[in-house]
């Protein structure tokens, strides 16, 4: 009875953080850029009370089947899915979709790089274009005190028109990357993930070249995660937990009666 308390358990422990991560999702609904996470789950180890054996036809040495007992579950990860989101038009020109793979750039201030899907940019009070945590982009472009508007092309190119001059003028070219297991990133808060050894190199380049997406200026993505879905797998988690609850529960009534038998 103990070891099923404690296999219920897991199970207990397992469906909790599952409904910690579809919380985590259903609070960003409205996050630009956010990638629903997904739970993975994996069985414990097993006890093998018989090992399948072979024998002669007709002899008790003859189990074609072992006879195992599991000891529950446990979480194995927690991957985006980087499935593109809904996009929403806002006609900021400093607002940029990610139409297909890739990733904007941002420097940190440790010198690192920080990869994001918001493409909700700013100006800083020196003009440098730059996310809603004011980590400028890479690489870096200031837009002019003089400049009118800003115009971002499709595969990048940021052009503003000057006063007094009809010819707008090039003042940068944004650069994207992409990875090869994207579930890999790790998260780091504030729409951004960094890069790891399970993500691999980062492949950079320009937006429509090298397998990225392009650019669209004046709109943005909006979060991947689905109200319904995320409803539908919290009652799924609820009713697991339920269900391990009433394993734990039925075996510690089982125990009482055990304990209560006379001769």
């Amino acid at each position: 009875m103990i070891r099923a308390m404690r296999t219920a358990a897991s199970g207990m422990l397992a469906q909790q953080t599952y409904v910690d991560s579809i919380a985590h999702n259903l609070a960003n609904v409205n996050t630009t850029g956010y990638k629903k996470s997904n739970v993975q789950f994996q069985d414990l180890l097993y006890q093998t009370v018989q090992p399948a054996a072979g024998g002669a036809p007709g002899t008790r040495m003859q189990t074609p089947v072992p006879l195992q007992i599991g000891h529950g579950t446990r979480l194995v990860g927690s991957p985006k899915i980087f499935a593109q989101g809904d996009s929403q038009t806002t006609g900021n020109p400093l607002d940029l979709l990610i139409q297909g793979d890739g990733f904007l750039q941002f420097n940190n201030p440790d010198g690192t790089i920080a990869y994001s899907r918001d493409g909700s940019l700013k100006l800083d009070e020196t003009g440098r274009i730059v996310n809603s945590e004011g980590l400028p982009l890479q690489p870096e472009m200031t837009v002019p005190t003089e400049a009118t508007s800003v115009q971002i092309s499709k595969d990048g190119a940021v052009s503003v028109n000057i006063a007094g001059s009809t010819t707008p003028q090039q003042i940068g070219q944004i650069e994207m990357a992409r990875f090869i297991n994207e579930a890999g990133l790790v998260s780091m808060g504030g729409n951004t993930y960094a890069a790891s050894s399970s993500s691999g190199t980062p492949i950079t380049g320009t937006p429509g070249q090298t397998g990225l997406g392009t650019v669209q200026q004046g709109y943005l993505e909006l979060s991947n995660v689905e109200v319904v879905q995320e409803m539908v797998d919290m009652i799924v988690a609820q009713r697991a937990y339920e269900v391990n609850a009433k394993s734990i529960q039925t075996s510690d009534e089982m125990m009482s009666q055990g304990n209560n038998i006379r001769r």
